[in-house]
């Protein structure tokens, strides 16, 4: 946390000097005002050299925070006080800078949103519009309530994917692993044991695997630079628009792992959009929430094709049918609920019922791959030894 030098005068006119810990300028001069001390002059020191990756403020941190908040708020505690305990408290230095620097902007005569605004990479435009919502309904307890059991399960649908794809990426990498090394130690090995056999033919299979090993220890960095190539063409396409829009739309019709995922972003659409309704915040804005936090390009496309023919005057369900990517079930549902006017319970009905549906898919999906993967590692690897072998099972066999 930076440091600032101060200069005051008290009350009774003495000038007074010191240094606070703070997260920016406004913090120190709110402390020093109830101090009872006019600040004169206020700078900041040096900037120590620090490196860091991302925000450092996890999922669980954010979510310990909002449910301490509505328990404080629930109590009657005032928001600055709220703030002030729970940043000094955190054990996250990063985010206890960053609740810090919320307080000392509320301090400011900032709205509690508009303050957690300025931390765009801590708290996303879900979290903001709701607290928005909250403050002008006057039920900021309850928003944060909301928030945190929305956190909450969204951290359980993460898990999930991680848990789907992690297996399979994991086997892969063993295998190059494996295969890497038998290539480059273990069949070099052979060759020179069989070139003891002077005249002696070679099976075919030998040979090949032979000649994969000769060329890979000869020009390993063109194996492993295509391997970075591909790697690296990869990020490339899923950071850019185009390849991204093409990546999610093919994923989604993966076999096996298509299911899930669809499950996966079906199952967050209607927990962010039930959440955003039941909290107040106009459909128009849900929806652009929801676009932006879906994590697929194509149930992103999706959204806002629906919410452009709402703003045309149309349901929710008709556009949502119209693209495709929603099961008929979901947006059947959705249906009854526009005409029964309890949308965001309907949708939260329907995300509690794909959470259960991704649990079982990916457990199934697990139990699915482990098997799968285990084939194929085993039958590359033990292609290889039966390969190499050969030669040794021929001899045996004219030995006897």
């Amino acid at each position: 946390m930076p440091k600032f030098d101060w200069q005051g005068q008290s009350r009774e006119g003495d000038m007074l000097s010191g240094t606070y810990s703070a997260g920016n300028k406004d913090e120190v001069l709110a402390r020093l005002r109830a101090e009872n001390i006019t600040p004169r002059k206020v700078s900041k020191q040096a900037r120590e050299i620090s490196f860091s990756i991302g925000t450092g403020v996890s999922h669980q941190d954010l979510l310990i925070f909002t449910r301490q908040l509505a328990t404080m708020i629930d109590a009657g505690l005032p928001l600055v006080q709220c703030l002030d305990i729970l940043g000094t408290q955190s054990d996250n230095k990063s985010f206890a800078k960053v609740l810090l620097g919320v307080k000392g902007h509320v301090e400011t005569g900032a709205t509690f949103s508009e303050s957690l605004r300025k931390y765009p990479k801590v708290f996303d435009e879900l979290y903001v519009n709701l607290i928005a919502a909250g403050e002008v309904g006057g039920i900021l307890d309850t928003i944060l309530t909301r928030l945190s059991e929305y956190i909450e399960k969204n951290v359980k649908l993460k898990r999930q994917v991680k848990s789907a794809m992690v297996y399979p990426i994991s086997i892969l990498c063993i295998a190059i692993l494996v295969i890497a090394v038998m290539l480059g130690k273990v069949i070099p090995v052979f060759e020179e044991m069989y070139q003891e056999f002077k005249g002696a033919t070679l099976p075919e299979p030998t040979q090949i695997v032979i000649g994969i090993s000769n060329s890979f220890t000869s020009n390993w960095y063109i194996y492993f630079g295509s391997l970075a190539a591909f790697l690296i063409f990869m990020t490339v396409t899923l950071n850019n628009p185009k390849g991204r829009k093409v990546f999610d739309a093919l994923i989604l019709k993966f076999p096996v792992i298509g299911s899930v995922m669809r499950k996966i972003t079906v199952a967050r659409f209607t927990r962010t959009l039930g959440t955003l309704l039941a909290s107040g915040v106009p459909i128009l804005d849900s929806l652009e929430i929801c676009a932006k936090t879906s994590g697929n390009k194509t149930v992103e496309a999706a959204i806002y094709h629906a919410r452009e023919k709402i703003s045309e005057g149309k349901d929710l369900a008709s556009p949502l049918m119209e693209t495709g990517v929603f099961p008929s079930m979901v947006v059947q549902m959705i249906g009854v609920g526009e005409q029964t006017g309890a949308m965001d319970q309907m949708l939260q009905k329907i995300a509690d019922f794909y959470e259960e549906e991704v649990d079982v898919a990916v457990a199934a999906m697990t139990s699915l791959m482990e098997p799968i993967m285990m084939v194929f590692l085993g039958g590359l690897v033990g292609g290889l030894i039966v390969a190499m072998y050969l030669p040794v099972f021929e001899l045996a066999g004219n030995i006897g």
